[in-house]
């Protein structure tokens, strides 16, 4: 197949930076995955724009800093949202599904939505001509119900009851979708947002389990890392269909596929040498793995020391569909097309973050890492440096002075956070040094 470039954008849901076999996991939990990163590229600076799921996927779908739009200030949005106007994705804002579809691309998400609830917002309302997944931020994987216990699998904007292991669900659909579609010979973007391994802790062999977990989804009484491992095998082998899929068509080299995690570990992640998980602006929390696999552009094996982050991704796609951003929304990502084709020919790249939860705030310039939780605040040099232990502040005042007024600059061209912006409980920092 020749032509325009397919897209196919894949996210794991809580996925740890080390924790596939490629990035240095204990155990081989991930064979496909690694096949992926040895015939493409693999990035070792990675980041997601948050270490929470939605206010990422704000910046997935319009490759902008989340904290432009107020849905993005909920860390994370979650079940109380139903019915509101406000907190979701405009359906008015574009997203790069949107601009893709005006450009002439057939467009789909199967799995995880996590932006804002129907009426009022959808995948539908977004760019997507189709849809199948839950549509809040955590389902059971064999009863689809939310933290609440309200069934959460939709087809386009209507309910939808399927059996099955949702893992399996989403692979399979994918697979499907691609089969319908690649032989149109019409380009593609195709967006699959797993669930997994993000709780409740269920492997195939677990449907006993969601009778367990139907009043308490967080799953705070089971779980293994034996059984989070697992979940992460099913999604691997399920990437393996979708690509078999590509490869049926011949559409595998003329299709841009990328496998990220919308922020770092939570729980049972085996994520050494980095602290801290979900919620945390620590490398455990935003450090996530970033796998580019493209025949048709980029040479297989290596990697890449790019700094980089969600939406540069994202404004990646567009660059190399040559699709333009809508004027009224400048792009805040930049397009890593450069550096997929010469991994070596790395460019200066600042990231920003903060974070109601804790006060917390962080920049990433260079091997420097600025980074403030509640009154204390912090200055690693990262590549000596991983598990932020030594705080280098005192020893150069002067560096994290200008980090910090850095920070604060930047700081300053964002909305504030709102006042009633929620933080979920349950999530913490491991415990930082207090000097």
């Amino acid at each position: 197949m020749q032509g325009r470039t397919n897209f196919i954008f894949i996210v794991a849901d809580d996925l740890g930076f080390a924790d596939l076999g490629c990035y240095g996991a204990r155990v081989p939990v991930s064979p496909v995955l690694d096949a992926v990163a040895a015939r493409g590229l693999r990035f070792t600076q990675g980041y997601a724009n948050s270490p929470v799921c939605s206010p990422t996927r704000f910046a997935l779908m319009t490759a902008r800093y989340q904290y432009r739009l107020r849905g993005a200030a909920e860390e994370p949005i979650n079940s109380r949202s139903r019915g509101s106007t406000v907190l979701g994705l405009p359906p008015d804002h574009p997203t790069v599904p949107s601009l893709l579809l005006d450009a002439g691309y057939r467009t789909a998400l199967i799995g995880k939505w996590h932006l804002g609830y129907p009426p009022a917002f959808s995948p539908i309302k977004s760019g997507y001509e189709e849809f199948f997944g839950p549509m809040s931020g955590g389902v059971d994987y064999f009863s689809h119900c939310d933290s609440r216990g309200t069934h959460d699998l939709f087809e386009g904007e209507h309910e939808h009851r399927e059996d099955g292991y949702l893992t399996d669900l989403i692979s399979r659909r994918s697979a499907e979708w691609i089969d319908r579609i690649a032989p149109s010979n019409a380009p593609f973007f195709l967006s699959v947002h797993y669930t997994a391994p993000h709780w409740p802790w269920e492997t195939r062999d677990d449907a006993h389990v969601a009778a367990e977990v139907k009043d308490n989804l967080f799953h705070l009484h089971g779980g293994s890392i034996h059984t989070y491992r697992r979940m992460i095998q099913h999604m691997d082998e399920g990437v393996g269909w979708i690509l078999a899929a590509l490869e049926r068509h011949g559409a595998l080299a003329n299709t841009l596929v990328v496998f990220t995690s919308d922020n770092g570990g939570e729980r049972f992640s085996d994520n050494w040498p980095l602290v801290g998980g979900k919620m945390d602006l620590t490398e455990g929390g935003i450090r996530v793995p970033w796998i580019a696999h493209w025949p048709d552009a980029i040479a297989p094996g290596g990697t890449c020391e790019q700094l980089c982050m969600t939406m540069d991704w994202s404004a990646t796609v567009l660059d190399a569909a040559g699709v333009d951003a809508d004027p009224r929304h400048p792009l805040d990502g930049v397009s890593l097309l450069s550096v997929l084709r010469a991994p070596d020919r790395t460019f200066d790249r600042p990231l920003y973050w903060r974070m109601n939860h804790r006060q917390q705030r962080a920049l990433r310039r260079g091997r420097w890492k600025y980074l403030k939780v509640d009154a204390h605040e912090y200055l690693f040099d990262l590549p000596a440096d991983e598990r932020e232990r030594a705080n280098r502040g005192t020893r150069e005042p002067d560096r994290l002075a200008s980090m910090r007024a850095d920070w604060e600059a930047w700081n300053t061209t964002m909305p504030p956070i709102p006042g009633d912006a929620t933080v979920s409980l349950g999530y913490g920092l491991e415990a930082m040094p207090q000097r």
